[in-house]
Parts: structure tokens; C-alpha cells; sequence
């Protein structure tokens, strides 16, 4: 591959990012920007699925598939030294997402 400026800024990203997550306050409000990121789309997903009862089995196929996928690469992150946080980011997006369905779905069942 070329040596773009683009190539050169997106190969640092995550090392940017987690030299600027260093410090633990930024650390914390990223993660937290994360959970309710993850918890906003599974309750968007939970209503679009709720509301087109055609695509219920389709919905939960993508999601399950998609949170099989964020376990699966949780092997290769943990064996990985150094700074965790591309880790840290994976579990709470997941976190968010699987929170925001049952929420979702304990509203619908009352």
C-alpha cells in the first residue's frame, strides 16, 4: 500500500486514541459514550423490530450473530499486551446493545 496521509492517520487511530484515553476521567467518559451509544441502538433496534413484526426473526438472527462475532473477538484482544482498551470499547457497546433489548422487551411485555 502507498504511504497516503490518510493511510498514515487511520493506521495511528487507535493508538491516538488510546494515548488520549490515558487519563482516567477521559477513559471513563469515553466508555460511558460507548454504553449509551450500544444502549441507544439495541433500543432502536428493539422498537424497529417491534413495530415491523416481519422482521423479528431477522433482527434477532443480526444481533445474535453480531454479538457472537464481539465474543469471538474478544480472544484475540485479550491475548494482546499493553493498553485494553479497543477491549474495554467491545464489551460496552455489547453491554449497551443487550441492555437496550431487554429493556425494550420488558416494556413491551407489560
Amino acid at each position: 500500500m502507498q504511504d497516503t496521509r490518510l493511510n498514515r492517520y487511520g493506521g495511528h487511530a487507535l493508538k491516538r486514541l488510546e494515548l488520549w484515553a490515558e487519563n482516567p476521567w477521559r477513559r471513563l467518559s469515553l466508555l460511558l459514550i460507548v454504553l449509551l451509544g450500544g444502549f441507544s441502538t439495541g433500543v432502536s433496534l428493539g422498537s424497529v423490530a417491534g413495530v415491523l413484526m416481519i422482521i423479528d426473526p431477522v433482527g434477532a438472527l443480526v444481533v445474535v450473530s453480531a454479538s457472537e462475532i464481539a465474543i469471538r473477538a474478544r480472544r484475540p484482544l485479550l491475548s494482546r499486551g499493553g493498553n485494553k482498551l479497543l477491549l474495554a470499547l467491545l464489551d460496552m457497546a455489547r453491554m449497551g446493545v443487550i441492555y437496550g433489548l431487554l429493556l425494550e422487551g420488558i416494556k413491551t411485555s407489560v
